[in-house]
């Protein structure tokens, strides 16, 4: 009987302490992609884009950028020149309503922004005069 039990803890114990040698590192997903000027990036599986939008010469954000749920809805847009938000930006919540909405200018808020809240309903609306 102790012979057995030996017996079986020794092939428990070769059969836990074995390292297989045949793994095959993964191989790490790519998940942005720039290519002619355009900025991408992929979740997870690459099967819905997270990122987008335009890169100038010195690769900061420039024009139009969008952000995407994992769903595939652009829940927000910010507009940029040379890596700084100027114009249109807007924001969404994951249920598709507005967030909050306004302008930028040199990347300071200015004009009027509102902001709703998860049915529509405005909570704030104000208007900024610009810091110069």
């Amino acid at each position: 009987m102790k012979y057995t039990l030996l017996c079986l803890f020794g092939v428990a114990v070769m059969v836990g302490c074995t390292e297989k040698t045949d793994k095959i590192p993964a191989q790490q997903e790519k998940l942005v992609e720039i290519k002619d000027g355009q900025y991408s990036e992929w979740y997870p599986g690459r099967k819905q884009l997270k990122f987008r939008g335009s890169l100038d010469s010195l690769q900061q954000r420039d024009g139009k950028w969008e952000f995407y749920s994992e769903r595939g809805l652009v829940l927000s847009m910010t507009e940029y020149s040379h890596g700084k938000r100027n114009g249109f930006s807007i924001v969404k919540y994951p249920n598709g309503r507005i967030h909050y909405r306004g302008e930028y200018l040199n990347d300071e808020q200015v004009g009027r922004w509102t902001t709703y809240d998860t049915l529509g309903k405005v909570v704030d609306d104000k208007i900024i005069i610009e810091h110069r």
